[in-house]
C-alpha cells in the first residue's frame, strides 16, 4: 500500500474523520457542517470525560484566544447593529467554531496524525483538480456544466468557489508532493493545480496561488540565487500556461480581456476590470467613516450599503444586489470588511489576535514551524491584505478560516514523531 493510501485510510478510520469531513464536503454547501456537528459532539464527550483537558494543551488555549478576537469583534458590533437579527444570529453561529477547533487540537496530538490529515486533504484537492481538468477538456464535471466565463468544477456553476478553495488549500498538495517526490514533485503538483486555478477565473485566487508558489520556491531554494532561478522557472511556466489558455480557451480569454481593461487609465476602466470593486470600496470607506467605533454590525453590510452608496450605484440598481432594497453583499476586502462591520474596536480585536498568533509562531521553535508550514501558508495567503477576499464572517468562508485556525493551533503544538520533524 502506498504512503498516500495508507494515510488516507488512517484518516478515514481514525478520530480525524469528522475534522476531515469539513473539507471533503466543502463543495456541497452546508453539508460540510456535518463535520462541524461531529466535532462538536466529540468535543463535548472529551470534556465530559476529562474536564481539565484544556489545561493540558497550549494549542487549544491559543485557539480560544484567537477565536476571542474573531468572535469578540462580531459581538461588539452586534450591540447597535443596523440589522440586529442578522448580526446576533451570526454571533451565535460563530460559537460553533470553538468546538471545531478544539476537536482538531485534541484529535491531532501527534505528528503522525498531522501528516495523515495533511495527506488526506491533499487527496481531496487532487480529486477536485482532476474533476476540474475534465471540465476544462470536456465542459462537464461532477458539478455539471461550466458557466461561460470560468470553470466551476465539483462546486457547480452556481457556486464559483473552486479557484479560491484550490489556491488557499494548495499548500497541502505541494507539501505532500514534496514529501513524496522532492522538488520535482512540487513542480509537477504546481503545474497540475495551475490549470484549474487559472481557468476558475478568480483573480484573487491567482494572487493567492502566486504567493504559494513564491513561498515554496523560497522553501526549496534557501538562497537568493537558487530562489531567483526557481522563481523564474515558475514565472515562465505560469506565462506559458496563460498563453496556452489564452489561445485555446474562450473562457480564459474573456476573463483576461476584462482584467486588461485596467490598462485603460481611467477610473471607469479600472472599476470595470475589478468587477465594480472600486464602487464597493468607496462606499465601504463612507460606511466606516459614519460608524467608526463598532461598525454597522457584522453581516449588516448589505443592509447598510444603499444608505451610503450613490443613488445610481451599480449594485443598488442592478440585479447583482444581494436582495430587494439591498446592495453589495460584503466589502470584498477583509480589512474593509472588519472596519465597516465591526469598526475600530473590531479591528483592534483582530490585530490583537494576529499579534498573539505571530508571537506563538515565533516562540514555537523551528521544528514546530516546519510541521505547521502548509497550514501557516494557507492562512497567510488567505489573509494577504493586498487582494480581494470573500467574506470572513460568512458561513462558508468563515468555516474554512476557522477550520484552518484549528488545524494551525494543533500543528504548532503537535507532539513530534520519534523520527523527528519531516515537514
Amino acid at each position: 500500500m502506498s504512503p498516500l493510501a495508507a494515510s488516507l485510510k488512517a484518516a478515514l478510520r481514525s478520530p480525524l474523520l469528522p475534522f476531515w469531513l469539513v473539507i471533503a464536503l466543502l463543495p456541497f454547501g452546508r453539508s460540510s457542517e456535518l463535520g462541524t456537528l461531529l466535532c462538536f459532539i466529540g468535543t463535548v464527550l472529551l470534556f465530559a470525560r476529562h474536564p481539565g483537558a484544556l489545561r493540558e494543551h497550549a494549542g487549544a488555549r491559543l485557539l480560544l484566544w484567537l477565536l476571542a478576537g474573531y468572535v469578540g469583534a462580531a459581538l461588539i458590533s452586534a450591540v447597535d447593529s443596523l440589522a440586529p437579527g442578522k448580526s446576533w444570529s451570526t454571533v451565535a453561529s460563530l460559537l460553533r467554531y470553538a468546538p471545531l477547533g478544539l476537536y482538531a487540537c485534541f484529535a491531532i496530538r501527534r505528528e503522525d496524525k498531522l501528516d495523515a490529515l495533511y495527506l488526506a486533504v491533499a487527496a481531496v484537492l487532487a480529486l477536485w483538480a482532476v474533476d476540474a481538468w475534465v471540465q476544462i477538456l470536456t465542459g462537464w464535471s461532477l458539478g455539471g456544466h461550466a458557466e461561460p466565463e470560468r470553470i466551476s468544477g465539483i462546486f457547480g456553476a452556481g457556486n464559483l468557489k473552486l479557484g479560491p478553495s484550490l489556491s488557499v488549500l494548495s499548500p497541502f498538495v505541494l507539501w505532500a508532493a514534496q514529501r513524496r517526490w522532492g522538488t520535482r514533485g512540487v513542480l509537477v503538483a504546481f503545474a497540475f493545480l495551475l490549470g484549474p486555478v487559472l481557468m476558475a477565473g478568480s483573480r484573487a485566487a491567482w494572487v493567492c496561488y502566486a504567493l504559494v508558489g513564491v513561498a515554496f520556491a523560497w522553501r526549496i531554494a534557501r538562497s537568493p540565487l537558487r530562489f531567483a532561478v526557481i522563481g523564474g522557472g515558475l514565472a515562465v511556466a505560469v506565462l506559458l500556461a496563460g498563453g496556452v489558455a489564452w489561445k485555446t480557451s474562450e473562457r480564459f480569454q474573456l476573463r483576461m480581456e476584462r482584467t486588461l481593461q485596467a490598462q485603460g487609465g481611467s477610473a471607469q476602466s479600472l472599476d470595470t476590470a475589478l468587477s465594480g470593486r472600486l464602487d464597493i470600496w468607496r462606499t465601504s470607506v463612507a460606511m466606516a467613516e459614519a460608524h467608526p467605533i463598532n461598525g454597522v454590525g457584522v453581516r449588516a453590510y448589505r443592509y447598510a450599503y444603499p444608505h451610503y452608496a450613490p443613488p445610481d450605484d451599480h449594485f443598488v440598481v442592478s440585479a447583482e444586489a444581494c436582495g430587494p432594497g439591498e446592495g453589495a453583499c460584503h466589502a470584498h476586502q477583509w480589512v474593509l470588511e472588519v472596519l465597516t462591520e465591526t469598526g475600530v474596536l473590531g479591528m483592534l480585536c483582530w490585530l490583537a489576535a494576529i499579534g498573539a498568533a505571530l508571537l506563538a509562531w515565533r516562540r514555537a521553535g523551528h521544528d514546530a514551524r516546519a510541521r505547521a508550514f502548509p497550514v501557516t501558508l494557507a492562512l497567510a495567503v488567505m489573509l494577504f491584505p493586498l487582494n480581494t477576499h470573500l467574506a470572513f464572517y460568512s458561513a462558508w468562508w468563515g468555516l474554512l478560516f476557522a477550520w484552518l485556525l484549528g488545524l494551525w493551533c494543533a500543528a504548532l503544538y503537535a507532539i513530534p514523531s520519534p523520527r523527528g520533524a519531516t515537514a
